[in-house]
């Protein structure tokens, strides 16, 4: 009993994920801020019950395979929609999803911006999103031509005394014309 409770609180305790790259494993800084969570379960949550049937949406569960018959390298998003489930392994999926989102941290911030962005571009994921929880901030990419084109950017402002009030902005993903979201809702309960 004793080895399972030493276990249970290392797991637990443990503050970090891996992901692999060019066949190199790296250890990632899991977000230290529960905001973090919040705003991927906003977002899953309003997917989740916009999505066709069939269709799935994973929180930072999932490992997805970006170069399935060539390598092993794998990353961990924090939101994917998987469409395809003949590609959905049981730890994994190694299909092309249409939308990702990360959430960056002050660890994971450069590596979300440049290394992930490589290579959801280059797995030709259509839709990207970056977003910082602290910040309570939204970047918007699509893939156009074969590169990531920054399409929209928010930084939430949900004074309605201020002259750039837009917590009621609505954004529509645009691979799933039938899914929208607000900046309210993206960043609801996040104090």
């Amino acid at each position: 009993m004793e080895k399972a409770k030493a276990k249970q609180k290392s797991y637990c305790d443990s503050n970090i994920k891996e992901e692999k790259i060019n066949g190199v494993t790296y250890t990632i800084p899991k977000s230290e801020a529960y905001q973090h969570g919040i705003v991927a379960g906003n977002i899953s949550t309003i997917i989740h019950y916009g999505l066709s049937k069939g269709s799935l949406v994973f929180t930072g569960n999932l490992d997805y395979r970006y170069h399935p018959a060539v390598n092993d390298d794998y990353v961990v998003p924090d939101v994917l929609v998987v469409h395809d489930r003949k590609n959905l392994r049981d730890t994994y999926y190694c299909g092309i999803p249409k939308f990702v989102v990360e959430i960056v941290s002050p660890a994971t911030v450069l590596h979300d911006r440049k290394d992930k962005l490589k290579i959801y571009q280059e797995a030709d994921v259509q839709e990207y999103w970056i977003i910082s929880s602290m910040e309570r901030s939204v970047e918007i990419y699509y893939l156009v031509a074969g590169r990531y084109v920054l399409q929209d950017c928010y930084i939430l402002q949900d004074d309605s005394e201020e002259d750039y009030y837009n917590a009621d902005q609505v954004i529509t993903l645009r691979e799933f014309p039938n899914i929208s979201l607000t900046l309210a809702e993206i960043f609801e309960n996040r104090d």
